[in-house]
């Protein structure tokens, strides 16, 4: 079956999932008893009950992560392909929408080791800790005009020693799947220029390079958690929000939001971790077992990633949704200013190199 028709089927349910657990607007509280767990273990959210592993693995890895979508699809791909690759003995447990807690929550639980795994947007690990404050290089905004570019530095010895920084701290960073490409999207009005964003307040990531930029672009950035996005819009307690078409679609964003300006202001990646420990103890097979299906979940979530991006726009201007495509030269030079700011942990020389490997 190809991945393309796998893609639509697993799409549906994960939608299906998407529109239930973002709708109430509130995340779930966060599992904090140790998640290394036997195949006797039974599943302790009933949404994710349908994404759990083979109950004849030995070895079960609970992974969180907060979206649906393209996160959902990569993991099954991954749970799918690490069955395989172990005979059976190695599975996921996949828990999507906040289940297991915000991303911070969640990264602090995989380094302290109640957790096993997570895949997270880059948006906490500036903040991790010191080892990894330069993350922030990577949140800069028009940094990757492509995914081709971006790929070409995560995937290469640039993207490597940035995930080498998290030795030491608990965690294991495996490789960078795909967030995607943020779009901007409110409810309020057809957003073409940065003056338009003037005194609009627009929900971000906790993350200090997005807020800047925001502010930059005369917008009021609100950060604020995942689970709270719904809420927010639906009360007005923001205008607007910003994410990857694929988030936009599947969570059902556009339900609540009529206006969608293509910005592509970010390119957001996010990141597969695992508690170190787990991992160090796994035997050398289990270790190739897991790195090859993870290696295959990220080719395949990009994939899955691209496809949904490609097919967003024709079905939510089915639905109603407004698109604006905007003069982007306008947007990079309204946001230069964040490249300088000193307050920001950007990093000047890692900044050189990912400009010197895109040509840029």
């Amino acid at each position: 079956m190809k991945l393309k028709r796998v893609t639509a089927i697993l799409l549906a349910g994960v939608m299906a999932m998407g529109l239930v657990a973002c709708g109430s607007g509130s995340d779930t509280a966060a599992d904090t008893t140790t998640s290394t767990s036997t195949a006797t273990d039974t599943a302790d959210d009933s949404e994710s009950s349908d994404l759990l592993g083979s109950a004849d693995a030995t070895i079960h890895l609970k992974v969180g992560t907060t979206p649906d979508g393209h996160y959902v699809l990569g993991l099954v791909e991954m749970q799918k392909k690490l069955e395989e690759y172990s005979n059976g003995e190695m599975t996921l447990d996949i828990y999507p929408n906040s289940a297991l807690g915000g991303e911070s929550d969640m990264m602090d639980a995989v380094s302290m080791g109640t957790q096993d795994m997570v895949l997270s947007s880059t948006g906490p690990i500036p903040d991790f800790s010191s080892a990894t404050d330069n993350w922030a290089t990577l949140d800069l905004p028009y940094l990757f005009e492509t995914a081709e570019d971006a790929y070409k530095v995560l995937d290469g010895e640039i993207g490597q020693s940035l995930l080498d920084e998290f030795q030491g701290s608990g965690i294991k960073a495996i490789g960078f799947w795909e967030n995607g490409f943020r779009e901007l999207t409110n409810n309020t009005k057809e957003v073409a220029t940065p003056a338009d964003l003037a005194g609009m307040k627009i929900r971000t990531m906790e993350n200090a390079v997005h807020m800047a930029t925001y502010t930059a672009l005369g917008a009021t950035p609100t950060a604020m958690a995942w689970g709270e996005i719904f809420s927010a819009l639906q009360q007005g307690t923001v205008d607007g929000q910003e994410n990857p078409l694929a988030i936009i679609l599947t969570a059902k964003v556009y339900e609540v939001q009529k206006y969608i300006t293509m910005i592509d202001l970010f390119y957001s990646p996010c990141v597969l971790m695992i508690n170190e420990d787990i991992y160090n103890n796994f035997t050398d097979e289990q270790k190739e077992a897991f790195d090859k299906a993870a290696e295959d979940g990220k080719v395949a979530e990009r994939q899955i990633s691209q496809e949904l991006a490609s097919s967003a726009r024709a079905t939510m201007e089915a639905e109603g949704v407004v698109f604006t495509d905007v003069n982007k030269d306008e947007w990079v030079a309204a946001v230069q200013s964040v490249y300088d700011d000193a307050s920001l942990k950007i990093d000047q020389d890692l900044l050189a190199k990912i400009k010197a490997e895109t040509a840029k």
